[in-house]
């Protein structure tokens, strides 16, 4: 009897925990970008496998979420929500990665400095995020929409770095470096 109540009713704290370590995760994912950006000197080795191990990390969590959420018949939240949203915050971590990956495969001497602000932006949004996944542990919602906002507005900033970025590197001659920055902002 125990085991089927053990089912039916699962320990419902097992999904904020995870998302919170998830969001961990991620954070660490970010500053250590944050810290690469700042101090770049194109011995990006390091760095890649550092969040490259974060990014497992962050695979594992989302694989034990989803575990939980194929054993488990009620949830705090909708099952699709909590789904969605590891799934989501894992494609931060992994995007982190991708772009760290790019600085490697192009062999980038210094990164310029709307990388540097679109990485400190990145990682101000994961504070935030971070601190919304404990307001949702909570059931905050006052402070879950004032992250929300915050969120939203370092968005905002980010499309602008981005666009007048974009626009600034469409007047450089050297077509190839034209491709490689554009696509590593764009991952930003």
């Amino acid at each position: 009897m125990k085991n089927i109540r053990a089912l039916i009713f699962p320990h419902e704290g097992i999904f904020f925990e995870l998302l919170e370590r998830e969001s961990k995760v991620v954070l660490k994912g970010a500053a250590l970008l944050k810290d690469l950006t700042s101090k770049y000197d194109s011995k990006t080795t390091l760095y890649r496998k550092k969040i490259k191990d974060v990014e497992h990390e962050a695979d594992e969590i989302v694989h034990e979420i989803h575990q939980h959420l194929n054993s488990s018949f009620i949830t705090p939240i909708d099952h699709e929500d909590i789904a969605d949203l590891a799934n989501s915050y894992d494609d931060v971590i992994d995007a982190i990665y991708s772009l760290v990956n790019r600085f490697y495969i192009y062999k980038i001497k210094k990164v310029d400095p709307t990388i540097c602000s679109l990485s400190k932006i990145v990682h101000a949004a994961t504070l935030e995020i971070d601190a919304a996944f404990i307001s949702m542990k909570k059931l905050s919602q006052r402070e879950m929409n004032e992250r929300f906002v915050t969120v939203h507005s370092l968005e905002t900033e980010a499309d602008e770095v981005l666009d007048s970025a974009i626009a600034d590197l469409f007047k450089k001659k050297n077509f190839i470096d034209i491709l490689k920055y554009k696509e590593m902002y764009e991952i930003l």
